[in-house]
């Protein structure tokens, strides 16, 4: 059923809201699959944080116009299903990834990221990029390895020096000092 004037200018408007907040975006044909797989895909979409949506070509266009996914705007050929990460770079990846894996008719067609459109076999290196939590993890253990390195190398310090070495307590001394 097509879509009146105030509905497209509508979905442009809904879809450009998510476009500007969006760390990256994966393009996929979903061309065969069933209305039961499309579902499917939507509910993990959902709960993965990813802003999932089809709608036609060029509304897309003017959806992403002016915005870092503009790049992706020639690529927009055939039925596609637009994913948008919202909480990290890699969601989008992941989930049409994921998908892909277990469903051979979702064919990642473009991907994209700061600004740079990338061809659908790129999807494996942003579904690899770390969650938040990940990263902040990641950092932390860089700021951390330093101040580990300087408590070994002081620990072995002190234990060549001989005073890392622990006495000797026998009951006989320990008696002595409890009295």
């Amino acid at each position: 059923m097509a879509l009146a004037l105030d509905g497209k200018k509508a979905v442009v408007e809904e879809v450009a809201q998510y476009v500007a907040k969006a760390h990256s975006a994966v393009a996929a044909e979903y061309r065969g699959l069933t209305v039961a797989e499309l579902t499917q895909l939507r509910n993990v979409a959902r709960e993965t944080g990813v802003y999932l949506r089809v709608v036609k070509n060029t509304l897309a266009r003017r959806a992403v116009a002016g915005t870092e996914f503009e790049c992706m705007q020639d690529k927009m050929v055939g039925p596609l299903i637009f994913a948008f990460s919202m909480e990290d770079p890699g969601s989008a990846g992941r989930l049409i990834n994921d998908f892909a894996k277990t469903n051979n008719k979702l064919i990642a067609k473009i991907v994209s990221i700061d600004g740079q459109a990338y061809d659908g076999s790129e999807l494996a290196r942003l579904a690899k990029l770390p969650t938040r939590d990940q990263g902040i993890s990641m950092v932390m253990a860089l700021m951390l390895a330093p101040v580990e390195k300087l408590a070994r190398t002081l620990l072995a310090l002190k234990e060549s020096r001989g005073e890392g070495e622990v006495a000797e307590v026998t009951e006989s001394e320990a008696e002595a000092v409890a009295e």
